[in-house]
């Protein structure tokens, strides 16, 4: 392997990755995890899909070669922490556990290198404000499997017509009125739990949508996910935050510069 470059960074956030389910982009993640350098790894659930795998499993040979590059960072020293979500909520029996030299939390303290307090949770804790499940129960399941369904696609055809990957899931949430407004009615909820508990920010996943803002002082940052827009969160040596975008194919990676050279 000779990567381009190494993300170098403190800390990088990683979520919904949904391994096991046929929308997960593992080989992305794969080249992602083999150029990352940093001393402390999130894992902010979803990491595998228990829920997708009672219906069909789709675990190739790229899901497995994740959980082999996420185990190999963890043994060469980097501190991992998995924090489940809904889809694998299965994990929650195995918190204050340390399994292959992951730790399992139902949710983490992190501090930034600038000395911000920053609570890590999945976010189907905030479910009950019904958020993002009142888009999905507005086009209903089987819509929103169609939009799944057709985000497939319509990756295949742009990579046989030798385009870059994108998400027309993504696109949709970003368009769509009522999906915008149960996002921002997520984040901020999100936003609020951190301020009740005395926190700086949160930083969580779930909802599918990487962002980094501010609401009512407090700091909001989202990592995306691995099924339709290959985002990761990452912290500088600064304590800077950004979002990687991490979208083109494996063998023709196009990013932004190493976290290292652009802080």
């Amino acid at each position: 392997m000779n990567p381009t470059h190494t993300v170098r960074c403190r800390t990088a956030w990683l979520s919904d990755i949904h391994l096991g389910n046929k929308d997960c982009k593992a080989a992305y993640l794969i080249d992602f995890l083999r150029r990352l350098d940093c001393e402390r790894l999130y894992l902010v659930g979803d990491i595998v899909d228990l829920l997708a795998m009672r219906r069909r499993v789709h675990f190739s040979g790229d899901h497995y070669q994740v959980l082999c590059e996420i185990r190999r960072l963890a043994d060469a020293g980097t501190q991992v922490i998995y924090v489940p979500g809904n889809h694998d909520a299965e994990l929650r029996d195995f918190v204050g556990s340390n399994l292959l030299n992951i730790e399992v939390h139902r949710q983490f303290n992190h501090e930034t290198v600038d000395g911000r307090r920053l609570l890590i949770i999945h976010g189907d804790e905030l479910d009950h404000v019904v958020v993002y499940h009142n888009f999905i129960r507005l086009i209903g399941d089987h819509a929103y499997n169609l939009m799944a369904f057709m985000n497939r696609w319509v990756a295949r055809g742009r990579r046989l017509l030798g385009f870059n990957y994108w998400s027309l899931a993504t696109y949709l949430k970003t368009h769509l009125a009522q999906a915008r407004k149960s996002i921002d009615i997520f984040e901020r909820a999100a936003a609020a739990l951190a301020a009740r508990g005395g926190f700086d920010g949160v930083v969580c996943g779930h909802i599918h949508k990487a962002e980094i803002r501010t609401i009512d002082g407090v700091l909001y940052c989202n990592d995306g996910d691995w099924t339709e827009s290959c985002t990761a969160l990452v912290e500088s040596d600064t304590g800077d935050l950004q979002i990687l975008h991490w979208i083109e194919q494996p063998s023709t990676l196009k990013t932004q510069p190493p976290l290292a050279a652009a802080a």
